[in-house]
């Protein structure tokens, strides 16, 4: 009788029984914030403005799960293009839609805040060393890992490792506090020494580079009907406040082999973040939104892309969970919606 009194209630409301976390999170990898772990501690490096552009479709995504996390810095990593003014600009669009973002969930920065901790890097690529002087965003990271927290600071490099590879020069008692994930590739080429550096010195650092996995995010998987890199967008960021309409406007850098236009998904820096969202934090070899890793032999904490000679096409390691993903993704930018008269939302759970 009782189990029968409570299907007849969750069939009037089939959330009651659910936390506002649980509602709606796909059957996805076990494990990251989405699935209720602990908000980690967030500090993103980036080139938004420079010149892979599609780091500025990054951040809205990054900011449209900001309540998820602990924010605590946003460092302009060019070098060449792309400066602090350039994710200022983000925050400020992220900033009309925030009253809508807040009456969803009182877990997200303010504007101020995210402006308070955005600072500028290094404007050109780090000498032979790999190493030069200090910069406002060097001094940044190190300050944000000596903060009295036992808690790991997560470095999601999405520019230049021209900064994280100053911090660790000149303050290396930081990085047991460091977990860095590096989208390598193009991001490496800006600043060889620097990586270089990193790899020569500090091979005890916990670093994630992804070199291929991460274009999985915009290439494989399911693409048809409204989850095409175009129709997506189309379908789920259009007339969905300040954020979705500049995240239209925006036109990603071609790359992976395939061409992009305005409106187009690309997100390349994404995966970074999405192994946090869902998956095992500790362990980049397990699968994850952001994809899975295989451990190098010779260090104790490094990880990259899983050897195609395996069998294993390591881009699809993400892509198989593009429908996820998205579906996800779609539904933080329903909160942008401007809600009628009357029309409660419950607030999202940390």
């Amino acid at each position: 009788m009782v189990s029968r009194l409570v299907l007849v209630l969750f069939l009037a409301d089939p959330a009651a029984s659910l936390s506002p976390t649980q509602e709606n999170v796909p059957a996805s990898p076990a494990g990251g914030v989405l699935a209720g772990d602990e908000p980690p501690r967030v500090l993103v490096s980036t080139d938004a403005g420079g010149s892979d552009p599609d780091d500025l479709q990054s951040l809205v995504h990054l900011f449209l799960y900001a309540d998820q996390l602990e924010l605590e810095g946003l460092v302009s990593s060019p070098p060449k293009q792309g400066r602090a003014a350039d994710i200022h600009h983000v925050v400020d669009v992220y900033g009309r839609d925030f009253p809508r973002l807040q009456a969803v969930s009182a877990r997200y920065p303010t504007p101020a805040h995210l402006h308070e901790m955005t600072v500028q890097g290094a404007e050109d690529p780090a000498p032979e060393a790999g190493w030069s002087h200090p910069t406002d965003g060097s001094r940044w990271i190190v300050q944000q890992a000596r903060r009295d927290d036992p808690r790991p600071l997560f470095v999601l490099v999405w520019g230049s490792i021209t900064d994280l590879a100053q911090a660790v020069h000149d303050a290396p008692d930081i990085k047991p506090k460091l977990r860095v994930f590096f989208i390598a590739s193009w991001n490496r080429k800006m600043d060889p020494h620097a990586a270089a550096y990193l790899q020569r010195e500090h091979p005890d650092l916990w670093m994630v580079w992804s070199d291929v996995t991460f274009r999985g995010w915009y290439s494989g998987g399911d693409q048809s009907g409204t989850y095409g890199n175009r129709s997506w967008v189309t379908a789920h960021a259009r007339d969905h406040g300040a954020l979705g309409e500049y995240f239209i406007s925006l036109r990603p850098d071609d790359g992976g082999g395939e061409r992009f236009e305005a409106g187009d998904i690309k997100m390349g820096d994404t995966p970074s973040l999405a192994w946090l969202l869902r998956g095992d934090r500790d362990d980049p070899g397990q699968t994850s939104w952001g994809g899975r890793y295989r451990r190098l032999a010779d260090r104790p904490h490094w990880w990259t892309d899983l050897d195609p000679a395996d069998g294993v096409d390591p881009r699809t390691t993400v892509s198989r969970w593009r429908r996820d993903y998205l579906d996800d993704f779609a539904r933080r930018f329903d909160r942008c919606l401007e809600r009628q008269a009357g029309e409660t939302t419950q607030p999202a759970s940390p």
